[in-house]
């Protein structure tokens, strides 16, 4: 496989109902969280003037941006809307179901933040890359997904390495229609450049089955011009350090021992360094992102100058300007409704993680996901529990309002999921399973031929007056109700047999996890010592 960029650091049943119609110049986006500067006006005051108001929505533009909130109130500001870029939010041929609300009717919320390193502005192209960059698709360099419980008391942050091997979905272009062939095995940035963000979008739902609600994007100048507006943000190495090789590799990044506040072009260097950060590697590189992106978090809260009017206009302007969301988010007032959310997690329950993985290649920066680790991380966010370990639980298992059928009338199609986590599939173990079934009173259950993998025993249904009945068959298996979901691409109540289930007629499941696994290289949002170790060869 050919790597697109330029480096400058060196994969129809029978039913009993009918279905329903249903070079490494790496641009990064960081985040955090800001505070409300508004305040309780007496009721014999005027009305604020315009300067307030404007100072209440440039926090809250800010806010959003990095994570965060902001004041009380909101003015619809035209000029703002006009500024902020909108696209397609799926451009994948199927999608992933929202999770099932909790006990109070509440659901998670899943947005994507994307870094592009479009060289395609004179601006971007100063910041890093070559003049034979300019016009070549962009790649998504940073990958963030961020997951807000349902009930709003946790946050996690998951990163996928940008060079990570995964499977991208079939996408098309919603503006000249051309349609990209699905990739069985390609680079994690590469999905960009197929489209748009909603390529990426569609291959993280593909991957992850998780639903990703919006997503936001920002480029090398937006990293900039954002910094640059909010005023610096301290970041710590644990000695001297100078992203530079010989050969004129690195990000250029020069810092002294300690904490240092980073701002504009210097901040860029910081996001985009690999070369000089623990071992080298694209890893190294997420782990510093979320160091920045915490101490934003921290910084924002805590740093009452933000008050002042002028700088807070400026960083409504530079916001809007700088950003890319879906269509459902493009307006103030969208962004304010979702940073009422953001607001709404401690600081202390924010999670920052990176997706295990293991190398693929020679090459220490071709990885491909970690089976288990892997998937216990990506579970945990499915399920919504939190990824911190503290006192966390986990999603109460919701019975559907869909009356299942008689068992013997529900047509079940056994799929032989077995060969996920690396693992070959076991021969014939959806025919084995079809038995155990029809044992059960199941007599319409058969073996389905096609090809699937899961790590769990998972129980699939195309729409919601199959949910019953799905999970009818998941409780005479002893399958948890969270291991049924509502799936696009099948169009029956569907068993795929999980790599967690390979031998046996009974089904026993794993016990739950209570926090990310040690190699997701978790961050806590209030954790204010973190300093990042320095690679050898890179101090001065």
């Amino acid at each position: 496989m050919t790597r697109s960029s330029v480096d400058d650091e060196g994969v129809v049943p029978r039913a009993r109902r009918a279905r329903r119609p249903e070079a490494e110049n790496e641009a990064e986006i960081a985040g955090g969280r800001s505070r409300d500067s508004g305040h309780r006006r007496r009721t014999d005051q005027a009305p604020p003037r315009p300067k307030r108001r404007i100072l209440r929505w440039s926090a809250l533009t800010l806010s959003v941006v990095i994570l965060g909130t902001a004041g009380a109130g909101y003015l619809y500001y035209q000029h703002l809307n006009a500024n902020i870029k909108k696209d397609k939010l799926n451009l994948g041929d199927s999608d992933v179901p929202q999770a099932t609300p909790n006990a109070a009717g509440q659901t998670p919320l899943n947005v994507l933040l994307i870094g592009s390193d479009s060289r395609n502005t004179a601006k971007d192209l100063k910041l890093g890359g070559s003049k034979a960059d300019v016009g070549r698709p962009p790649l998504a360099d940073v990958q963030m997904l961020v997951h807000v419980s349902a009930d709003r008391s946790n946050m996690s942050v998951v990163s996928l390495p940008r060079d990570t091997m995964i499977p991208i979905p079939k996408c098309t272009d919603p503006h000249t229609g051309h349609v990209y062939p699905a990739s069985t095995l390609a680079m994690a940035n590469d999905s960009l450049g197929r489209g748009g963000p909603g390529c990426t979008v569609a291959t993280w739902q593909h991957l992850t089955k998780i639903h990703i609600d919006h997503f936001m994007m920002v480029d090398f100048s937006g990293v900039v011009d954002m910094a640059d507006a909010i005023g610096g943000v301290p970041v710590c190495v644990q000695q001297n350090v100078w992203s530079h090789t010989s050969d004129g590799h690195g990000s250029g990044l020069k810092l002294k021992k300690g904490t240092t506040y980073v701002k504009g072009q210097q901040a860029l260097q910081w996001l985009r360094t690999r070369y000089g950060f623990e071992d080298g590697t694209d890893l190294g590189r997420t782990h510093a992102q979320h160091m920045y992106m915490n101490a934003m978090v921290r910084q924002l809260r805590e740093n009452a100058t933000l008050s002042n009017p002028g700088k807070m206009r400026s960083l409504a302007e530079t916001a809007t300007k700088a950003l890319q969301v879906d269509e459902s988010l493009g307006t103030i007032k969208k962004l304010y409704d979702l940073s009422e959310e953001f607001k709404k997690v401690p600081t202390k329950r924010i999670t920052m993680t990176t997706l295990p993985t293991v190398q693929w290649s020679q090459d220490h920066n071709r990885l491909v996901p970690a089976p288990q680790d892997s998937d216990q991380l990506l579970s945990m966010v499915r399920d919504d529990s939190a990824l911190d370990g503290r006192g966390a639980k986990h999603r109460t298992e919701q019975k559907s309002k869909d009356p299942a059928a008689a068992d013997d009338r529900i047509a079940v199609q056994v799929r032989n999921g077995t060969g996920a986590d690396g693992q070959a599939p076991v021969p014939q173990r959806a025919g084995v399973i079809a038995q155990v079934l029809q044992g059960k009173g199941f007599t319409e259950a058969a073996k389905d031929t096609t090809a699937a993998a899961e790590a769990k025993t998972t129980l699939l249904y195309p729409s919601a007056d199959l949910e019953g009945d799905a999970q009818a068959v998941a409780k005479a298996l002893g399958v948890p109700l969270k291991q049924v979901r509502k799936s696009t691409d099948v169009s029956g109540v569907t068993l795929v047999v999980g790599a967690d289930w390979r031998t046996g007629d009974a089904y026993k499941a794993a016990a739950e996890p209570t926090a990310a696994p040690s190699s997701a290289a978790v961050l806590h949002g209030d954790k204010k010592d973190a300093c990042m170790p320095v690679q050898k060869g890179f101090t001065w």
